[in-house]
This record gives structure tokens, sequence and C-alpha cells, in this order.
């Protein structure tokens, strides 16, 4: 496997395959890859600035990569001059051989934001809608209307609950899907959907619709994976990143995992997208830490179990997250609440429209989130009536955000 030249998962690419995935390409070359940064970033306030105060609104690791991956970066920089293509190849194996995967099909891209627009582009159609949770991650949204697909978005399930996804209404939302959106656990609830849901999601969808299952979030979390079912060669495609718990979101590298006809569908549409080598270096030498994922798994969840305490303790109700984000009901507009939040340097996460009242907050350091707690106290004690509120960037219009590269 060639992942960087062969995003299909091939064991080679002639020139007429590698033009044809360059014209698919060219013909996207206008959809802006959304990222996590990118959906933040559009609706942070234009006074924040950069690099001060307590970010706690995107999703980002603050502990970056681990030592290992730091001393790789490292290592591999003097010889980053060349495409080290069998680095690469190394990577995708390793990532195969651990999860019990044939190689043809893994791939490797910058990150896993391009092969989710990729695999919503390849799959839905005006014929064929997207069929996605709300509130739930918004990227497949942009990419299904660049398209001219039709969006359902299908609530969550018990919202003042357990707040997962409905997955009997999402099968029975359309007639003929194209994708059915999963991402599990759930941005920005950091709840999860039971392998049993799972289950009935694959069994039950529609013939022919593809089951997109975002794996974001997953060693943060007990939830079961869902590789056994790319393994059965079921329509699924899962999406793995190395961007939350391994620190690695500005490095930019993601894996696919599907059969090698899906994942020539997703390839046909990116067609280059070269992974740099300092982050197959990184990544790798996160993959193979035995202790990595235990140890931060636990570290952010007793900093998540001690925040969502605290604030049980003071009246507020949040999603019963497992991972390193959760939504909190503020029992008032949350747009008041991130602006007074922000007037005292505390930069907390964005309003999904479902749920006006409440605001997604990212799990970070330990002195993080104590600072938070001071602030957010501060801030519901007094009145937030009569505050003037940052003007909101509207970056969102017309899909202008720039694509990550």
């Amino acid at each position: 496997m060639r992942p960087s030249i062969d995003p299909v998962g091939c064991s080679g690419v002639s020139r007429r395959s590698f033009l044809r995935f360059a014209a698919g390409a060219s013909a996207v070359a206008g959809l802006p890859i959304l990222t996590e940064s990118h959906l933040a970033l559009a609706q942070k306030f234009e006074a924040t600035p950069s690099g001060k105060g307590i970010h706690i609104d995107a999703n980002e690791n603050p502990l970056g990569p681990s030592e290992a991956a730091r001393k790789a970066v490292a290592e591999i920089i003097p010889r980053s001059g060349r495409y080290l293509i069998d680095v690469q190849e190394d990577l995708a194996a390793t990532f195969a051989k651990m999860e019990g995967l044939g190689p043809e099909s893994v791939a490797l891209y910058p990150g896993s934001s391009a092969p989710l627009h990729y695999a919503v582009l390849a799959f839905t159609s005006k014929g064929k809608p997207l069929v996605i949770a709300d509130p739930g991650y918004e990227a497949p949204v942009f990419a299904a209307k660049a398209s001219g697909a039709p969006v359902i978005q299908v609530p969550l399930a018990d919202p003042r609950g357990a707040a997962t996804h409905d997955v009997r209404a999402m099968v029975a939302a359309a007639a003929t899907p194209g994708v059915i959106y999963v991402c599990n656990p759930n941005n920005p609830t950091g709840t999860s959907t039971s392998r049993s849901d799972i289950e009935y999601l694959v069994a039950n969808a529609p013939k022919g619709a593809i089951i997109l299952i975002d794996e974001a979030y997953i060693h943060l979390a007990d939830t079961a994976p869902s590789l056994d079912f790319v393994k059965e060669g079921k329509d699924v495609v899962v999406l793995r990143t190395f961007s939350k718990l391994y620190g690695m979101a500005g490095l930019r590298i993601g894996v696919v995992i599907a059969r090698p006809d899906l994942l020539a569908k997703i390839g046909a549409l990116g067609g280059w997208d070269a992974v740099p080598v300092t982050a197959v270096a990184a990544a790798r030498a996160s993959l193979v830490d035995p202790d990595l994922v235990p140890f931060r798994k636990k570290l952010i969840g007793d900093v998540r179990g001690d925040t969502l305490a605290w604030l049980k303790s003071q009246g507020y109700q949040c999603t019963p997250s497992e991972t390193n984000c959760f939504m909190l009901d503020v029992r008032r507009p949350g747009k008041e609440v991130r602006a007074a939040m922000a007037a005292k340097d505390v930069y907390i996460g964005r309003i999904w429209p479902a749920w006006p009242n409440q605001v997604r907050i990212t799990v970070g350091t330990r002195d993080e989130m104590l600072a938070f707690r001071g602030a957010f106290a501060e801030v519901m004690a007094g009145s937030t009536a009569g505050l003037a509120l940052p003007q909101l960037p509207n970056r969102m219009d017309g899909l202008r955000l720039p694509r990550l590269s």
C-alpha cells in the first residue's frame, strides 16, 4: 500500500488512474475541508486574543503529542527533505496489524476531516441524502450542501438523559439515504451510542446506504469500536484521528478504514492527499506506546469527572460525556454566557441551534478547569442582562472557509 500516492489502498497507481484521481480532486477543489478548528473559529469572538486566556472551545488536547512522539518528530526532521513513502507504508501496515485488518482496508490522510468530506461527496447526491444526528458534528452537512444532497437531521434520543443517536429514527428517516453519519462518541455531547444500537443500524439501514462512523473520540471512552464491520465486508466506513487523545491536532493525520472498493471511491475525490512525514513519525510512536491511551484516558476522565460533579453540585445539568467535551445547560441563551465568559478571558465552545441554551465545554487541564469553575460561578451569580455581545464573525456564509492543507 502507498498511502500518500495511492489513497485507495491498492498496491500501485498507474498514470491513468492517478490522472483520474487528480480530475476528481479538481472537481471538488472549491470545497472547503472544514475541521473542528474552522467550526470553532466561525463562532469565536473577534476580540479573542491569540495565545491568551483559557481556551476550552475547540476539543483540543492541551497535553500535545507524547514525549515519544516529539522525539520521533525531531529524529525524522533531518530526513524530511524526502517523501519517505516507506515510512508511511509502515505506519499503515502497523495500524492494520494491530487492528487485525488487511493493509488494503487502510488509508492515511492528513487528518480525518478530508476523507469525511470526500465520503459524503462520494456517496450522497440529490436523490441520496445525508442523515445525521442533531446536535452532531456539523462538517458533513457542509459537504452535503456543497454537492446538492439533502440533509436530514434527526434529534438525539433522550436529550435530557443519555443523549444518544436515535438509530431507529435515522434508519427510517429516508428511503434511499446515501450516508448515515454517526459520530461515536458524539461531538458535541461526548455521549456514546451503544454497540447494540450500532449493530441495529448496520443491519437495518436501507440497501446501498453507507454507514459512516466517526471514531475521533473512541480512545477516550469505553465505547466498543466498529472496525469489525469492515472486516465483515459491511457498507461501513470508519474514521480515526490522532487529533484528540494523542494530542496531534496541529500535525494532521487520520486513518480511514473500509473495504477497498469504498476506499477507492473516497480516494478518487481526494487525489493526492500527502501526509507530512513528521505527523507519520509522531503517529507511529504514539500508536505503539502501550501506556499512552490508558494513561491519558484516565487523566482526562478524572478531570472531566471532577468538573461534571462540581457543575452538578451547583445545580447545572450536563450531558453524560465519556470524552473530552460535554454540553452544559446554562438555562439562558448560550451566547450570553459565552460572551460573559470571554470577558473573563475564558473561551468556551460554540452553540448548536437545536440546543440554544447549552454550550459545549472542552475538558482542559486541571488548572484550566479550575479557572473555568471560578469564571463560570462569577458569571452565573451575576446577570448578563444588558451585556454588549461582541460581534460574531460571519465566516460560515457561502462556505468561504479555507481548506486546511
